[in-house]
C-alpha cells in the first residue's frame, strides 16, 4: 500500500477521540500546520545515529520523564528540575558504563495518554475519560471532559516553550560538567545516595581538570550536552499537522518530536498508528508487553523496520517482574529470527503498576529493580545487548512509588501524590536506580 502522511485515515484508529466540532478541529490543525517545526530533521538524524551506537552496545539510552505532562507544569522551575535529574542520572551512567549516554526526555509533547475505557462513571454521572491535557481537562465536569481542539494548539505552544527553555539551558552552560553544582536539588541532600553522588561528581571534575591540564585546552565535550525529546504518537491529528518534507532530505519527518513511540494499545499491525509511523523517517519506539506474541512482533518488524536501518527501531519491553523471565526470551528470539537489529530498552515501570487497599495506584521499588536485574541477566544469557532504560520519574519530592532508600510506604502516598495518571519515581528513587544500573554494568564489564 502506498504511504502518505494521512493514509492512516483509511485504517482503524485506536484510542480515537470524538471531537464534537469537526470545523473547529480542522481550524486548529491548519494553524499548527502553518507554524514552524518544533524539532529539525538533522536533530532527528543525529539521534538515529546515536541509537545505532546503542544497538551495538557502544552507547546507552536513558529515556525518562513524566507519565503525562501537564500544561500547568510548563514553568521554568519545573522544566529545570526535570533536566537536573536527567543530567544527574546520565552522569552516573556515563561514569558507570564508560559509554556515551543518550538523554531522551519524555518531555515537550507527552500531553496525551491512552485509557482503558472511553468513559468514567462517578455515581450516576458518566463522562468521557481524561485523556491528557492535549485532549481534554481532568476536572469531572461535562465542559472539562469534552474534547477541545484548541488544546491541540496549546499543546504545540507549551511544547515549543518547553523546548526553547531546554535549549537555552543546554547552550548557556547549565549542562557544563565543570559546574555540576548547577544541578543540585536542595531537598535531596539528606538522601542516602547524595554523598555517593557528590563524590562521583568530584572524581569526574578532577578527571576533566587533569585532562585539560595535559592537553592545555578546554574539554569542549564537557561544556554542553544534547537532550532529545520523545512522546507517544497517540493523537495522529496532532502528529500529522507537523509532518512534512524538508529540503535536501528524502522522506517525511514528524517534527513535533525527535522520537515518537507506539504504545501497546495502538500497536495493531493493520491499525492507523502503525500505518502512520511506518512512513516517517524518525527513529521509533514500540512498547512490547505480555500480550504481544512473537508472531505479532515479527509482523511489526517487517512493517516498521523493513530496511533494517541502524538506529531506526527501539523495542521498549515492559513485561513486569513476574513475567519477564518467560516473555523476554521469546521476544529476543523473534527479533533474531527476523534478522533485525534493534535497540533493546527496559521499561520496568508499566508492568509493575498495582493498586493499594485504599485504591491508590502505585509501583514498588523492589519490583522495578527486580525487573531491571532480570532484564540485564536475560539479555546477557542470550547474547543480546540491553541498550537502555525507560523510567517514569520526576525531580520533585513526590510520594507516588513505594520503597527505595527514601522509605516511602503505602501510608505515605497521600502526602505528595501529584501525578494525574501514573505514579513516578521521585528524585531519590530515580538517583538510586541510576546508581544500581551503573553498578550492575560496571560489574558486567569487570566479568567480561
Amino acid at each position: 500500500m502506498t504511504w502518505s502522511p494521512d493514509s492512516w485515515r483509511q485504517k482503524t484508529v485506536g484510542q480515537d477521540v470524538a471531537y464534537p466540532d469537526a470545523e473547529a478541529l480542522a481550524r486548529a490543525l491548519a494553524r499548527i500546520s502553518a507554524l514552524p517545526p518544533l524539532v529539525t530533521s538533522w536533530e532527528v538524524e543525529a539521534l538515529k545515529d546515536k541509537l545505532a551506537d546503542a544497538a551495538r552496545g557502544e552507547a546507552f539510552l536513558l529515556q525518562g520523564g513524566d507519565c503525562a505532562e501537564s500544561f500547568d507544569d510548563c514553568t521554568s522551575d519545573s522544566i529545570a528540575v526535570k533536566l537536573k535529574i536527567l543530567l544527574q542520572m546520565s552522569l552516573v551512567l556515563v561514569h558507570g558504563t564508560r559509554k556515551p549516554v543518550i538523554r531522551l526526555g519524555r518531555i515537550a509533547g507527552q500531553y496525551a495518554k491512552p485509557r482503558s475505557a472511553d468513559t468514567e462513571t462517578r455515581g450516576e454521572v458518566t463522562l468521557p475519560s481524561y485523556r491528557g491535557d492535549l485532549v481534554n481537562r481532568s476536572p469531572f465536569t461535562e465542559e472539562d471532559r469534552t474534547p477541545d481542539p484548541e488544546l491541540l494548539l496549546k499543546g504545540y505552544q507549551h511544547a515549543g516553550m518547553t523546548l526553547n527553555f531546554i535549549r537555552a539551558l543546554a547552550d548557556s552552560g547549565f549542562a557544563d560538567l565543570h559546574h555540576p553544582e548547577y544541578w543540585n536539588i536542595d531537598f535531596a541532600r539528606p538522601s542516602k545516595y547524595w554523598e555517593q553522588y557528590r563524590q562521583l561528581v568530584e572524581n569526574i571534575r578532577d578527571s576533566i581538570s587533569f585532562m585539560e591540564a595535559i592537553s592545555g585546552s578546554d574539554s569542549r565535550g564537557a561544556q554542553r550536552v544534547d537532550v532529545y525529546t520523545s512522546h507517544e504518537a497517540l493523537s495522529l491529528n496532532y502528529e500529522l499537522a507537523q509532518t512534512r518534507e524538508v529540503p535536501h532530505r528524502r522522506g517525511w519527518y514528524n517534527l513535533t518530536t525527535h522520537f515518537p513511540w507506539i504504545g501497546m494499545r495502538t500497536c495493531q499491525v493493520d491499525g492507523a498508528h502503525v500505518e502512520y509511523c511506518r512512513g516517517i523517517r524518525n527513529p521509533l519506539g514500540i512498547k512490547i508487553g505480555p500480550g504481544m506474541s512473537a508472531e505479532w512482533l515479527g509482523e511489526l518488524l517487517e512493517v516498521l523496520h523493513p530496511d533494517n536501518e541502524p538506529g531506526r527501531l527501539v523495542l521498549i519491553h515492559r513485561f513486569g517482574a513476574g513475567k519477564i523471565a518467560d516473555q523476554l526470551p521469546k521476544a529476543i528470539e523473534a527479533v533474531r529470527a527476523a534478522g533485525k537489529q534493534v535497540v533493546w530498552c527496559a521499561d520496568p515501570m508499566h508492568g509493575n503498576t498495582e493498586t493499594t487497599a485504599e485504591g491508590i495506584k502505585t509501583r514498588r521499588f523492589d519490583r522495578i529493580l527486580d525487573e531491571l536485574e532480570q532484564a540485564f541477566d536475560i539479555h546477557a544469557e542470550m547474547g543480546s545487548v540491553l541498550g537502555g532504560v525507560h523510567i517514569e520519574l520526576t525531580g520533585e519530592n513526590v510520594t507516588e512509588c513505594t520503597g527505595g532508600s527514601s522509605g516511602v510506604e503505602d501510608a505515605d502516598l497521600h502526602r505528595a501524590y501529584k501525578s494525574k495518571v501514573d505514579p513516578r519515581l521521585n528524585y531519590e528513587q530515580a538517583l538510586e536506580i541510576s546508581m544500581r544500573i551503573a553498578a550492575r554494568i560496571r560489574g558486567q564489564s569487570a566479568q567480561g
